[in-house]
């Protein structure tokens, strides 16, 4: 499986758990998966369990540091403002994500978190890795909510 699959199977697994389905991967410098994970908001009650918070968390305990300068966040949605600043203190090397987030998205819109000049450090970002696939797991979840 590629990274984004994995990242893709963590969303479905949250959008059956009623989550929104949003899943997260943290790959090590070598392509290792150290973490992945999935929404957990509404079984955590927790507002900060997004995916790539739990994923870049349990990465770090994993390793024993407290950043993560050689590894990859594979996202399978733009990462909100308090996600990318995250990934931003946690040093991540890249940030790859699925579909774009016009709405909350906090990299290519809304608070563009890397583009200002409080951030301490901007990850290279590939956007739209599978982001058809990724935008029909959220439509569809969204749709059955309405």
């Amino acid at each position: 499986m590629t990274p984004m699959e994995i990242a893709l199977a963590e969303a479905r697994a949250a959008a059956a758990r009623g989550e929104v389905p949003v899943g997260a991967v943290v790959l090590d410098g070598g392509g290792a998966v150290l973490a992945r994970a999935g929404n957990e908001v509404e079984a955590r009650h927790d507002a900060s369990a997004h995916a790539e918070l739990l994923a870049l968390r349990a990465a770090a305990a994993l390793r024993g540091e407290v950043r993560l300068p050689d590894c990859e966040l594979v996202v399978t949605l733009e990462p909100c403002p308090m996600c990318a600043q995250a990934a931003s203190f946690f040093r991540v090397r890249r940030l790859v994500f699925g579909a774009y987030d016009p709405k909350g998205g906090g990299i290519e819109h809304g608070a563009r978190v890397f583009d200002a000049t409080s951030c301490s450090h901007r990850p290279e970002v590939v956007g739209g890795v599978r982001e058809a696939e990724a935008g029909v797991l959220l439509r569809t979840f969204f749709a059955s909510r309405r």
